[in-house]
């Protein structure tokens, strides 16, 4: 819960703060994980993702950033090229509450205020905390369609990376497209490997066990603009 309350303390500060222009908005799409259980392809939004978010935009290039975003990561493997996976038929559902922050670098100058429509590809890498579901799978045979079962919640570190484009049709609004992958420090948001009691059960792990799971977020952003205008004035 820290990072909760980091975040609340830096929105809070930085909405005190002079010359600089905020943003608070949504995040609507969709999510999907890249794991031991599901298909084999890296963007596959199956399931709705909401979020909110705010960004202190420094100047034209850089904009700090930090958002909540929640979703449900679902996978099954019954639409899979993969004949092995398709044949084990596991399922899994685990819910997913994030909070990031980080820092947003815009390709070209975007200046919300000059009057212009302005525009610009960007990047944002960050730091992430996330909650989930600690999940195991039982040993099943073939065409069992193989459930999972819950044995607690934890939280996890996340480092993610997010590749979008923005455009401000006015000073007042944001709009954007964007992708986000997060790589995750755990390898059992689908449950192919227990920690806790269940880490020593060779019987309930499958998969790569050298690889950490990924999540993705793909979707819209809408946001509008408030506080006193930038300085964006060159000597």
């Amino acid at each position: 819960m820290r990072i909760y309350f980091l975040l609340f303390f830096l929105l809070y500060t930085t909405n005190h703060l002079n010359a600089q222009t905020h943003e608070v908005g949504l995040f609507i799409g969709g999510s999907n994980y890249i794991g031991d259980i599901g298909t084999d392809r890296f963007i596959d939004p199956n399931s709705p993702a909401l979020g909110v978010l705010y960004k202190w935009n420094t100047n034209d290039r850089y904009s700090l950033r930090a958002g909540f975003t929640f979703t449900r990561l679902q996978e099954t493997e019954y639409n899979n090229s993969d004949l092995n996976r398709f044949r084990r038929s596991y399922k899994v559902d685990n819910s997913i509450q994030e909070a990031m922050a980080g820092i947003e670098i815009n390709f070209k100058e975007y200046n919300l205020h000059n009057g212009i429509t302005s525009f610009t590809p960007f990047i944002f890498y960050g730091l992430g905390y996330f909650r989930y579901n600690q999940i195991y799978i039982p040993p099943h045979g073939t065409f069992n369609e193989a459930t999972y079962e819950e044995y607690g919640k934890t939280e996890k570190i996340a480092v993610p990376f997010i590749l979008g484009f923005k455009i401000n049709p006015n000073p007042y609004l944001v709009l954007g497209i964007e992708m986000g992958a997060r790589y995750t420090l755990t390898d059992n948001l689908d449950g192919s490997n227990p920690e806790n009691e269940y880490a020593d059960i060779n019987e309930y792990k499958f998969g790569n066990l050298a690889n950490n799971d990924w999540y993705l977020f793909t979707g819209l952003t809408i946001s509008f603009t408030f506080g006193d205008l930038p300085c964006y004035c060159k000597e």
